[in-house]
Order: structure tokens, then sequence, then C-alpha cells
């Protein structure tokens, strides 16, 4: 049983093989929705039935609420097919042509940043390449059908490794594994590259879409954003780019001396670290407290800027909130959740 899925806004249509999700069939097909996690965790595919019938599937309540989809709402991720459909999702023009593959790659190297962050380093076989956007990430393939989500932090023109941020988790399957007995040269495999949250307003859009923008990381989610400034600064260095990194302690920076030096390199680039518990030994004279409050503190009215978040749950929830009481527009807040299934941040 098969089933046909129109989205109404570009007429685009595709078709969902039997139990399976609208996401899926429509990447299997080249047509890009917006998504992250994939576990009905974040909300980022959330769209409208306008016709036909689904299940809903498993999804968690903070993602959408029972009067959204009382009102027509479904998180694509999740809801499976049960008729012909005609939808309203938002499509992601950037991402379509872009192959999402399966990879074998080499741990090139290992390289410990922090006490409990490790940069894991991937090469492709001779002559293969990975063609990405900025802020996408890959599916390390694992054994028993398990895999697990790492956000690439190299940008996509310095592709010839791609570097991951993995934070250790005490008995994780796989940063257990990174952590103690992964080696160089080891063959891994990976699916990729995957997700929505990129930086839009580079070079392909009109000027009138290229405004500030401030980036806003938690921990490791340093990652995507490092790649999604290093790939705006080849671009366009005027581009005005603010970078918060909210982290516990000094030593959670595990890069800080990258972006002071993006920011004595480029005029346009700003970077505000913040603690939000320091230590009595980091002597810090800097920013504390919560990384949302410091970025609204700063900017009390946002309506002419753009907000990337990238980090834990509830960091990207208190951001949201925030900005929106600042007036930033709902369509220019783009964030990537690290839900506990999107290991780049913290599953193991």
């Amino acid at each position: 049983m098969t089933y046909k899925i129109r989205i109404q806004s570009s007429g685009h249509e595709f078709i969902a093989s039997e139990n399976e999700t609208v996401l899926a069939a429509a990447l299997r097909q080249g047509v890009t929705l917006a998504y992250s996690c994939r576990n009905g965790d974040c909300g980022t595919c959330k769209g409208k039935i306008i016709a036909g019938r689904v299940d809903y599937g498993k999804y968690d309540a903070k993602a959408m609420r029972d009067e959204e989809r009382a009102h027509g709402a479904a998180l694509f991720c999740q809801a499976v097919p049960l008729s012909d459909m005609v939808i309203d999702a938002k499509e992601i023009a950037a991402a379509a042509g872009i192959p999402i593959r399966i990879l074998p790659a080499r741990v090139a190297k290992l390289e410990r940043l922090a006490d409990d962050v490790m940069q894991l380093s991937l090469k492709l076989a001779e002559g293969q390449r990975l063609q990405f956007l900025a802020g996408q990430y890959i599916d390390v393939l694992l054994s028993g059908n398990r895999r697990r989500s790492f956000s690439l932090a190299n940008a996509p023109q310095a592709d010839a490794v791609l570097q991951l941020h993995i934070r250790h988790v005490p008995g994780g399957f796989f940063t257990e594994q990174v952590f103690t007995t992964l080696k160089e040269r080891d063959l891994l495999r990976f699916q990729g590259p995957l997700g929505t949250f990129f930086l839009r307003g580079n070079a392909d859009v009109p000027d009138a879409e290229k405004r500030p923008a401030i980036l806003v990381a938690g921990g490791t989610g340093f990652a995507p954003i490092k790649s999604m400034i290093e790939q705006a600064l080849a671009v366009d260095a005027t581009r005005p780019l603010h970078l918060y990194w909210g982290v516990r302690a000094r030593r959670d920076l595990y890069l800080h001396e990258l972006p002071l030096s993006w920011a004595r390199e480029h005029a346009g680039f700003r970077y505000t670290p913040v603690l939000s518990a320091p230590l009595p030994d980091d002597a810090w004279t800097g920013r504390t407290g919560w990384v949302h409050e410091a970025v609204v503190a700063d900017y009390p009215d946002l309506s002419a800027h753009a907000v990337y978040g990238s980090g834990p749950p509830p960091m990207i929830a208190a951001l949201k909130q925030a900005v929106k009481m600042h007036g930033l527009a709902d369509d220019r807040l783009y964030y990537d959740s690290f839900e506990f299934a999107h290991a780049s941040v913290g599953a193991g």
C-alpha cells in the first residue's frame, strides 16, 4: 500500500510506502522538509494536515500540544499516512539536491579538547567528499541497528576531514568507545548530511535577507555554530555576527581561543562567553548567568535580527520564550535542540 502526498504551497508530490513517515518519504525522494531530531521531540518538522489521515505516532507533548493537533497539526517525522494527503509543510530549498548517503570513513585523529569533549576527525575514501550545509549533522551507524547523531564542526569548504565534537556520556554506547577503545584508522559508517539547521542569508539570498545574526551555543552545541560561523566569514565577512557561548565553567569553553581570534580578525564579529557556574579557580570576570538572559539584555529589541540556537533542550526552550518576548519574529528563530536521541550533544 502506498499513499500520494502533496505539499499545498508548492504542488510538489511524493509517495509514502506503508508504515513510512511523511518526513522519511519526502527525504527519500529528494524533497527536504524542515526537520531536526526525527524523534518527535523538537517540533521543527511540525506542519498541518489539510486533507487525509495519519497515525500520529509517538512524540513529546512539548513538541505538539493537544490543541495544535486538534487544529490539524502533525509532526511529520512521526506521522505515518493512512490515506492520500495534502499537507502544509515548510520546504528547505537550500538543502534540495544534496544527496543523503551512507558512506564509510576512517578515524583520522582523536583529540581531547577538554576532559569530557573529544574531537573525532573522519576521513572519507580517496576521492570522496561529503556535500553539506554548515550546521547539518550526520548519523554514525552502529551495531544492532543503532545510530548516534553528531553535528559537523568543520565548514563545508574545509572538508578534507569531517570533525565531530563528542561529549563523554559515562556508560554511553558510542561515546564510551570514543573515549576508551576507538583508535586511529578504525572504520566507521555514517549517513548524512541530515537536518535543516544552517545559516540563512549569505550569498544565496537578497541583501534584504542578510540581517544581523545572533548565534547561541550551549556546551557542544558550539560544533554546528562553529561550522556556520567559519562558512559565513569565508563567504561574507561584513555581515554582523554575534556569538554567545553558554557553559558552566571556564574549562567547558573548550575552543575559547578560536572565537577570540575571529573577533580580532573580523570587525563584524562579536563573541560573548557566559558561565552559569564559574569555579573559584576560574577567576572569571566575564558574563555570568544564563546565556539566553545575556542575549536579551544586550538586544532588548530583536525585530531586525535572526537568532540561531544550538544546545540542550532547556536552553532552547528558554531561548525561544525569551526572544519571542523581545520582538523576534517566529520565522527568524532557527534551532537545533540536542535531545537525548541527538547524540551530537549528549546521548551515548
